[in-house]
């Protein structure tokens, strides 16, 4: 079973012709409200891929807080360890230009109440063959309380270091998979990385550091990952990007199902690239999302 700690927001995204500068107004083309918030994007993408997921967080006791929680609801994701706050739930404001690239401002809201007695309570409700995943979108303090206690139960864990903090190098050292896009593997390394062949080396030496699985996903180029000292890529497919708003959350909830199922690291690492590339064909981060049995026919 897979137990997702994180964020759940309410998405409000409006598609430009293309991304404003600093100070600038564009016109936008349209607006849509869906549900969104990396922990919540990456409970549905799990269960999507037929694993059993639990998800704990929080939302507030507004309007959006329903919504945000429907299409978890649709899909049987288990919420009983998602509270109800006496605040807004929590917002992410995109604008995806006709590219698929975006820009996202994210107002924390009742995320910010999921604390570490939150972390321990979901902890200790795991078997210890199950997996935790965590995001950066919650208290620090919480993710650490997770990681630490995770790891004292025996937990495989993941951490996806997006949105990238100051904090989150620290807290990579504590998870057993970092999941991160090409920039947040340059923060975490602490030195630009010039070409593929210097990425390489940067995966070797970080996992000799405490043999830590790294995965670093690169876009619509591929997936590179190091686990128990091999090498591993993956292509993902060859699309014209809609939306790349939750490709990286579908890829990590398709990822730590692939897992949870027991797949060799390489099946789950190739499943997950794809349904990454699926959920940039459809506006939105929940609604893209891929059935499985959508990946299995494209793999």
């Amino acid at each position: 079973m897979i137990t997702v700690l994180g964020s759940i927001n309410m998405d409000l995204v409006a598609s430009v012709g293309r991304l404003p500068r600093p100070g600038e107004t564009v016109p936008g083309k349209s607006f849509t409200t869906t549900a969104g918030g990396k922990g919540a994007n990456q409970a549905l993408a799990a269960r999507r891929a037929e694993s059993a997921t639990r998800l704990v967080g929080a939302v507030g006791d507004d309007a959006f807080a329903s919504n945000a929680l429907s299409m978890l609801r649709a899909a049987s994701v288990d919420l009983t360890g998602v509270k109800v706050e006496p605040t807004i739930t929590g917002t992410a404001m995109i604008l995806v230009d006709e590219s698929g690239q975006n820009m996202i401002a994210v107002t924390s809201g009742a995320n910010a109440s999921v604390d570490t007695e939150m972390a321990s309570s979901a902890v200790g409700a795991m078997a210890c063959d199950d997996i935790l995943m965590l995001q950066m979108e919650i208290s620090e303090e919480t993710i650490l309380t997770a990681l630490q206690e995770g790891r004292q139960k025996g937990l495989t864990t993941i951490l996806n270091v997006a949105p990238f903090t100051a904090q989150s190098a620290r807290l990579a050292a504590l998870a057993d998979i970092v999941v991160a896009n090409e920039t947040e593997f340059e923060l975490l390394y602490g030195v630009t990385v010039e070409n593929h062949h210097k990425r390489i080396e940067a995966l070797k030496e970080l996992h000799s550091q405490a043999g830590r699985t790294f995965v670093v996903t690169l876009g619509a180029d591929c997936v590179i990952a190091i686990r128990h000292g091999q090498i591993y890529s993956a292509m993902g497919l060859t699309i014209e990007p809609v939306d790349t708003v939750g490709a990286g959350d579908t890829f990590c909830g398709y990822l730590a199902a692939g897992l949870d199922q027991g797949n060799d690291f390489s099946v789950a690492l190739r499943r997950a690239a794809v349904a990454g590339s699926l959920a940039c064909l459809e506006q939105g981060a929940q609604v893209a999302i891929p059935l499985a049995s959508v990946v299995e026919e494209r793999i």
